[in-house]
């Protein structure tokens, strides 16, 4: 019996110093997980598309003639067209603060370039709520109009001679100035003080181009939104976003560690998009932004929008064609 206790007492203190050897943590390893980019996110290493077309006056439009009332569209015309499918399908931005948004507690879609856009709508039905919004990326806009997927783009759409070769434009509705957006840290303060950093911008936009031209060159990220440049920025993949000042005083404001710098890189004058050869829907919006203007609900759009960039600077006024 005694030696049977011992045999029993020696395999319970080996069970427990084996039990003692397995328990014991193997060392820990920490890797820091790698940000990824965003879907489409790439180097910009060619030269964007150069500015080689020529025009009297970019912002120069077709001039209005008599507007038809709201239910009364001309026979024939685009706008009757319009008028009988029911509603205006407009291509708009959803992650532009500000201009053309999804609002997260509604899921509306808002902003100053969204209510520009009802307010079209109002002058051909009488209702601003007929109205279909499509979301389009900003290297859509152009292909959008010439496929007739949408009636008119209105997304902070810079007017240029290039793009007016293939589409059309309203008058100037609302100017911007390209800036620079950085972490209020980053000793970033002008474009001189990006000089081997790397900056983010739109694909397909005029701000691609002026951050490429700059000298010394530095690093260009092209990416599909300004949401993602945002993104980008906050997760130290980028140094620096440039684009219209609006565009950035709106990124800004979902971030409250960076901000806008630097002197303006170059003027941006903001149209409705329209496709190329609907000279009567050019001449029905610009009639619409000549009442617009003149009724105060631009004033009243900016208020409501835009208060945040400082006391308006009044509505831009219209140039046309002789």
């Amino acid at each position: 019996m005694r030696t049977r206790g011992v045999v029993v007492l020696l395999g319970l203190a080996m069970t427990v110093t084996g039990c003692s050897a397995t328990s014991t943590p193997p060392p820990s390893v920490s890797i820091a997980p790698a940000p990824v980019r965003p879907a489409g996110a790439q180097e910009i290493t060619a030269v964007p598309e150069a500015a080689t077309a020529e025009c009297a006056d970019a912002e120069a439009s077709l001039r209005p003639g008599p507007q038809p009332a709201p239910g009364a569209m001309p026979p024939g015309s685009t706008m009757a067209a319009i008028q009988e499918r029911g509603r205006l399908i407009v291509g708009v931005d959803q992650n532009t603060f500000m201009f053309g948004y999804r609002d997260p507690a509604s899921g509306r879609l808002e902003g100053f370039d969204i209510d520009l856009a009802r307010e079209i709508a109002r002058r051909i039905f009488g209702d601003p709520d007929r109205i279909d919004l499509q979301v389009v990326e900003a290297g859509q806009r152009e292909s959008a109009l010439d496929s007739g997927r949408v009636d008119l783009v209105v997304r902070t759409f810079s007017i240029t001679c290039e793009r007016k070769e293939n589409i059309d434009f309203s008058t100037t509705y609302f100017y911007a100035k390209q800036r620079i957006l950085a972490r209020r840290d980053s000793g970033i303060g002008s474009a001189a003080d990006l000089s081997g950093k790397r900056v983010c911008s739109v694909s397909g936009t005029t701000s691609l181009k002026r951050v490429f031209d700059l000298d010394p060159r530095p690093t260009l990220i092209g990416v599909t939104s300004w949401t993602d440049c945002l993104l980008m920025l906050q997760q130290g993949q980028v140094d620096a976003v440039s684009t219209d000042d609006v565009v950035l005083k709106g990124l800004a404001r979902q971030d409250p560690d960076v901000d806008v710098v630097g002197e303006s890189l170059g003027i941006e004058p903001y149209g409705v998009g329209i496709k190329k050869g609907n000279d009567d829907l050019v001449r029905f919006v610009n009639g619409a932004l000549e009442d617009i203007r003149a009724e105060g609900t631009w004033e009243r759009l900016y208020d409501r929008w835009l208060q945040s960039l400082g006391p308006s600077p009044g509505p831009p006024t219209a140039r046309y064609q002789d």
